[in-house]
């Protein structure tokens, strides 16, 4: 059966990427940030969107209600 890599694996493993892909591993990396933080900022936005949404429905209900007292 296959199993999960051990510690010495992973070093093993991370060694030979290393040598593979070592010049453009930093490139790689700092596109992989750039994407993540993308992603965040997006998230954010979205999150902002529902909040304003929130409380738009919140004043129409405010408004219906007055008009119907």
């Amino acid at each position: 059966m296959i199993s999960m890599p051990g510690g010495w694996e992973w070093i093993v493993i991370g060694i030979i990427v290393f040598v593979v892909f070592g010049k453009r591993l930093p490139n790689t990396m700092k596109t992989i940030g750039k994407s993540f933080a993308n992603f965040r900022q997006g998230f954010k936005g979205v999150e902002k969107e529902i909040k304003e949404v929130k409380e738009i429905k919140n004043d129409i209900d405010t408004i219906t209600k007055l008009k119907i007292s």
